[in-house]
C-alpha cells in the first residue's frame, strides 16, 4: 500500500487522488537548489483539520467547528458528522506510553515468529534493531539462511550482504497476533505467532469502548504495525479483511506528524484531511470501515514534526538510537478484532 501517484492528468484522478497529490511531498526543481539541501515545495495546509487545536478551543470556549461534534458530553473524543463511525482522540497516549510502544515496535514486535516485509527476501530476521545499533551486517550463509555478523567479519565473507541499518530504514510493516498474509490479503491462522502484549490489548480495549456496540467488549486479535520514513505514503485503501465491521480498528500514532485523509465510500468523495500527531488515537467502526483512507505525507522537519518533547523523553528514557530513529519516522499501530 506504500505508493506514489503516477497519473498524468488531474482530470483522470478521483477526488481522493487529487487530495493525495496535493499533500504529497514534492521538492523545488529550481537549479539554485541543486547543490544545496532540497527544499520542499510549499503546500496550502489551511483546510487541514487540527484536532489538537480544536480540543484546546473546545476546552476554553465549548465551541466546535461546523461538522465536528463530541462523541459524548464533556468527552475529548471528536466525530465528523458526515463520517459516522469515525472517532478522533487527540493526545490519547501519554509521553511514557508513546516511548514504550515506540521501543516495542522497534524491538519485540519485530521478533520472529512475527512477520515483517523482510521475510519475503531474508526469511525470519531476529534482533534487527539491536543489530543496526551495533552496525552489524546481514550475510547470506547459504541458499536457505541469513545471519548477522560484525562489520569486519562480514567483509571476510564473499556472500550477498546488507547492513542492518539499511534493513531498519527499509522496514515497512510487522504483524502481531494473528498474522496477515499480504499476498493473499487475508489472515492465515496456520502461521505461528506471538500473542499481542496484554498491556497493548488493555490499552486498545480502553480506547475502543466508545465505538463498540452496546454490551460488547473489543477483542484484540491481530495488529499491523506500519513504519514510515521520509517520502513514504500510504495510498488510499479500505481495511476490509475482518469479519465484523461493526468492531473498530484502533489506530495509534507514534513519532512524526502526518496528514491523514478520510474519504467516503467512493474515491470520488472529497476526503477530510487532518493532522495525526504522536499520541493521537483514531477509531474506525461501522460505516467508517467502508471509507477510503490513507496517509499522503509525514513531516520530519523540526518546525512541523511536533515531536520535540517526545524526542527529549525518548532520548532520556531509552537512549539516543531510538530518538534518532523516530526524529525522521512515524509508526502506526492498527489493532483489530479479526473474527
Amino acid at each position: 500500500m506504500y505508493e506514489s501517484a503516477n497519473v498524468s492528468d488531474d482530470a483522470d484522478r478521483t477526488a481522493f487522488r487529487r487530495a493525495e497529490k496535493n499533500y504529497k511531498l514534492y521538492y523545488e526543481q529550481d537549479s539554485k537548489f541543486s547543490r544545496k539541501k532540497k527544499l520542499p515545495k510549499p503546500v496550502d495546509l489551511s483546510s487541514v483539520l487540527d484536532f489538537n487545536s480544536i480540543s484546546q478551543d473546545f476546552n476554553k470556549t465549548g465551541a466546535l467547528p461546523h461538522g465536528i461534534r463530541v462523541a459524548e458530553a464533556d468527552s475529548q473524543v471528536f466525530c465528523i458528522e458526515n463520517r459516522p463511525g469515525f472517532y478522533f482522540i487527540p493526545n490519547a497516549l501519554s509521553l511514557e506510553e508513546q516511548c514504550k510502544w515506540i521501543r516495542e515496535s522497534l524491538t519485540s514486535f519485530l521478533q520472529p515468529p512475527n512477520r515483517t516485509n523482510h521475510n519475503a527476501v531474508y526469511g525470519p530476521v531476529a534482533d534487527l534493531f539491536d543489530s543496526a545499533k551495533a552496525n552489524k551486517v546481514l550475510v547470506q550463509e547459504d541458499a536457505n539462511g541469513w545471519k548477522f555478523y560484525d562489520g569486519e567479519e562480514a567483509k571476510q565473507r564473499s556472500c550477498k550482504s546488507v547492513s542492518a541499518s539499511v534493513l531498519l530504514r527499509k522496514l515497512r510493516w510487522s504483524t502481531l497476533g494473528l498474522q496477515f498474509d499480504w499476498s493473499k490479503r487475508n489472515y492465515d491462522v496456520s502461521l505461528p505467532h506471538n500473542n499481542i502484549p496484554d498491556a497493548l490489548c488493555q490499552l486498545a480495549k480502553k480506547h475502543a469502548a466508545i465505538a463498540m456496540p452496546a454490551g460488547e467488549e473489543f477483542r484484540p486479535e491481530g495488529a499491523i504495525v506500519n513504519y514510515f520514513g521520509l517520502g513514504d505514503t500510504l495510498g488510499g485503501h479500505l481495511d476490509d479483511m475482518e469479519a465484523d465491521w461493526s468492531k473498530p480498528i484502533v489506530s495509534m500514532s507514534l513519532g512524526c506528524k502526518a496528514i491523514f485523509l478520510l474519504g467516503g465510500k467512493s474515491k470520488e468523495d472529497p476526503p477530510h484531511a487532518m493532522y495525526l500527531r504522536s499520541g493521537d488515537v483514531v477509531l474506525m467502526a461501522g460505516e467508517a470501515r467502508e471509507c477510503f483512507h490513507g496517509v499522503p505525507r509525514i513531516f520530519i522537519d523540526e518546525e512541523n514534526a511536533d515531536i520535540g518533547a517526545l524526542e527529549s523523553e525518548l532520548s532520556h528514557d531509552s537512549g539516543q538510537f531510538f530518538a534518532e530513529y523516530i526524529k525522521t519516522s512515524r509508526i502506526n499501530i492498527n489493532i483489530r478484532q479479526v473474527f
